[in-house]
């Protein structure tokens, strides 16, 4: 590839704030609840590249197809794959039917990619042509974006956008329904810094109280690495809803102190036993790990994504 700017970029981030911001010249976006990724095309030669820098180009060859049709044959554009769901009335977005796009099988991948396809929104232009665009303000940026892929059509998209605080509180109350992540933020100045936390981003939030059923150790083996959450249901089954994670280390030991009085070597626990009617750690969830859960044997943080 002889781009402007050439994989890997790592994507600039958000920061989580309480509240949706309001600035002069703010632009607010829906949040998609998918697989981030930027997309380097070079005349036929595309790459799409994950959060991470890892290659997603494999998996997704529909998008492929559609990136060789629709987006300018030299541009670098940063956005996010989804799968779209349309069985349902409304369309929503589901984030497992993403997930299960990224097999190791070349079948698999082309089965899945007729049955599930997937969709790309756009939310900024990072080069076109041969000129570099992450020194601009996202302001240039968001407007050469709309003016180069004003022609998209399904499943490529612009994500829409508005500058008025009222539109993004009707949005961020709106969309929940539709499976998105709730609305991001970005200033008018802000260039696209590669790696930073420069924007910001408002996510709908539900607190549960729920059991603290077990852990895993942290992957350093000092300490826990996540905490196993659970709810009985109204037959006294306990059923694995999420974990909990993403700890400091100071917190990992506290934790491990923390539930020493309630570990227990029992092989009884229904979630080694696998039995009927219990979902055990590790099948698909819509439940994530946010806040510490207070206390050993229960707690207070299950976040919802989406």
């Amino acid at each position: 590839m002889q781009l402007p700017i050439s994989p890997p970029v790592e994507p600039m981030l958000a920061v989580n704030v309480p509240e949706i911001p309001v600035a002069p010249g703010m632009t607010y976006e829906p949040k998609w609840d998918g697989f981030r990724c930027v997309i380097f095309r070079d005349g036929d030669d595309v790459v799409l590249a994950s959060r991470g820098g890892k290659t997603l180009t494999r998996y997704f060859p529909e998008i492929i197809d559609e990136v060789r049709r629709q987006l300018p044959s030299r541009s670098v554009v940063d956005g996010e794959l989804v799968v779209i769901r349309r069985d349902t009335g409304t369309p929503q977005l589901d984030f497992e039917l993403l997930g299960q796009r990224i097999h190791p099988a070349a079948s698999r991948i082309r089965m899945l990619a007729a049955a599930t396809p997937a969709s790309f929104v756009a939310f900024d232009m990072l080069a076109l042509g041969d000129d570099a665009l992450t020194h601009r303000p996202f302001a240039d940026r968001r407007r050469l974006l709309t003016e180069a892929l004003a022609h998209l059509v399904a499943p490529m998209y612009v994500t829409p956008a508005t500058t008025d605080p009222a539109t993004a509180r009707r949005w961020f109350d709106a969309f929940e329904g539709a499976g998105l992540d709730g609305l991001i933020a970005k200033p008018a100045d802000l260039p696209y810094a590669p790696g930073k936390r420069l924007m910001f981003k408002v996510k709908h939030a539900r607190t549960v109280d729920v059991v603290v059923a077990g852990f895993r150790w942290h992957k350093s083996g000092q300490g826990v690495g996540s905490l196993l959450l659970g709810l009985y249901d109204d037959a006294g089954l306990l059923h694995h809803v999420g974990v909990s994670s993403s700890f400091s280390a100071a917190r990992r030991a506290r934790l491990l102190d923390e539930l020493a009085p309630y570990r227990d070597g029992t092989p009884a626990h229904p979630w080694l036993r696998g039995e009927p009617g219990r979902r055990p750690p590790g099948a698909p969830g819509r439940w994530a790990g946010s806040d510490t859960p207070r206390g050993g044997a229960g707690g207070r943080g299950a976040r919802r994504r989406g």
